[in-house]
């Protein structure tokens, strides 16, 4: 059986290259994920690196000593609309399977909230697939609204 960790047994803080092969098999474990992720670790250590750079970037994992548990990557986008304001985009939110229900996911955005507050966000957005309606109720729960139409075009 699985043990189950509580929300305060998981820390959260920026993700280093070591934390990689975790974030990625959390990447792969994702229903949605499993089809479009995976394999050689080469292109997520150059995601990686131009993603750490960039201070508009944060991509933060989950841990528990040193096992990663969970990760998204929050977004920092400058503006014109809504008076010039900064806005964080949350993307790529998994946590382990085996935590799911536990406080962890929850716990997890809360931190991003907060991390957007203190850079000066005056507004958190993030996507969630059509398909994935479990997300879009957790998401609700927390305060978010379904209140744009998202869009893409795959290149």
């Amino acid at each position: 059986m699985t043990e189950l960790f509580t929300a305060a047994d998981v820390s959260f803080r920026r993700a280093e290259a070591a934390d990689l092969p975790g974030i990625l098999q959390l990447l792969v474990a994702d229903q949605i994920g499993a089809a479009r992720d995976g394999g050689e670790l080469a292109p997520y250590q150059r995601a990686f690196e131009v993603i750490d750079a960039d201070p508009a970037q944060l991509l933060v994992a989950g841990v528990q000593g040193e096992e990663v548990l969970a990760t998204f990557q929050l977004s920092f986008i400058p503006g014109l609309a809504r008076r010039g304001s900064l806005r964080a985009q949350i993307e790529a939110v998994r946590v382990a399977e085996s935590l799911r229900g536990s406080g962890v996911g929850s716990q997890m955005i809360r931190w991003a909230i907060a991390e957007a507050r203190q850079r000066g966000c005056s507004l958190v957005q993030l996507t969630t697939d059509k398909r994935r309606q479990d997300a879009l109720r957790f998401y609700q729960r927390l305060g978010f609204e379904a209140s744009h139409q998202g869009m893409k075009l795959f290149l």
